[in-house]
């Protein structure tokens, strides 16, 4: 195993023989946290069938800094000898609505799971950080989640029947992906759109965290992880409730729209039939970024026969109607 103390946490977190011998997709931006990923990755790649391919995604926000964090990441793959695939996004297709953020955001992880198909990928691993995950949750938690969004983002989620999403550096802070990249002389690029606080995920990120940290609690960090780590295995236990409710009351249709039968949730605690939906809204992978508990409680509220209202159409565009005995939930782009 490595000396260097990254790559043993990475070695711990996600061992090489699980991945040695498939197609790895490497979400590398050109910042800090994506560069130490594929260098450890790339070094802890010493045996085995299989092969890294580094995956970039070019928003066009920035022309000229986004071409240079493009030929960066480009002469990465060349250093570590390792291909490169690129993906040019058109956001002004996709942002009206939803915000820069979010479109960046969907633009990407459609970039990784179409890129994964084609090259047969069984994991697509990106770089979140421990520090991403407490910013996730207190972003959440200023949003009003439930608690699923206070068990933060997980290790690993599916992202297609045949590729694995892996987040191996959760466990690792961003002061130690600095530090390694300094042992190894490796450069990065800095993007300047992550000091400009317009975005919700800066302002928290440069202003609300060192403020709580100040003046509440030095360790803030370290409770919003704890908070998600406690939230998590607590969902677990819903979780196989929601599994259950899955089998027996939901269908999906032919056109991607969901079917769940009335009766089967007639019984079910309004906490559980919520987390019933939403897992079905993740499942088919429609917009969540602006469902809140408002709107997950009137999607609810729809699920029962007795409710005035039989008919709403949701963020995302779903639309969701009652209609003999059962809810039909129906994305309008279909």
């Amino acid at each position: 195993m490595s000396s260097l103390p990254l790559e043993r946490q990475l070695a711990e977190a996600w061992p090489a023989v699980r991945w040695q011998d498939v197609t790895v997709l490497v979400a590398v931006s050109g910042g800090a946290d994506s560069v130490a990923l594929a260098r450890a990755l790339s070094a802890l790649h010493t045996s085995g069938a299989g092969r890294l391919i580094l995956a970039h995604c070019h928003h066009g926000l920035r022309p000229q800094a986004a071409d240079a964090d493009r030929a960066f990441v480009e002469g990465l793959g060349q250093t570590l000898g390792l291909p490169v695939e690129v993906y040019l996004a058109n956001l002004a297709q996709h942002a009206e609505g939803i915000g820069l953020e979010t479109a960046a955001r969907e633009a990407r992880y459609r970039f990784f799971e179409s890129a994964a198909a084609r090259l047969g990928a069984r994991y697509v691993v990106t770089a979140h950080t421990r520090d991403d995950q407490a910013e996730t949750i207190l972003h959440r938690v200023l949003r009003g989640t439930g608690p699923s969004g206070l068990a933060g983002v997980p290790q690993t989620r599916l992202l297609s029947p045949a590729t694995t999403l892996v987040r191996p550096l959760l466990g690792v802070s961003r002061q130690e992906v600095l530090a390694y990249l300094q042992t190894l002389g490796q450069t990065y690029c800095e993007d300047e759109t992550n000091a400009d606080t317009r975005f919700t995920r800066n302002r928290i990120r440069h202003r609300l965290l060192p403020w709580l940290r100040e003046e509440f609690n030095p360790n803030v960090d370290e409770a919003l992880l704890r908070l998600g780590q406690l939230t998590a295995e607590a969902q677990t236990v819903v979780q196989d409730v929601v599994e259950g409710l899955l089998e027996n009351a939901v269908e999906l249709m032919p056109d991607r729209s969901v079917r769940i039968r009335l009766l089967a949730v007639a019984d079910e605690r309004p906490f559980v039939v919520r987390q019933l939906l939403i897992s079905v809204w993740r499942r088919q992978r429609w917009p969540e970024q602006a469902m809140g508990h408002e709107q997950w409680h009137q999607l609810a509220s729809l699920l029962n026969p007795d409710q005035a209202i039989a008919k709403q159409q949701f963020p995302g565009g779903v639309m969701a109607t009652r209609q003999s005995g059962w809810l039909l939930l129906q994305p309008l782009d279909f």
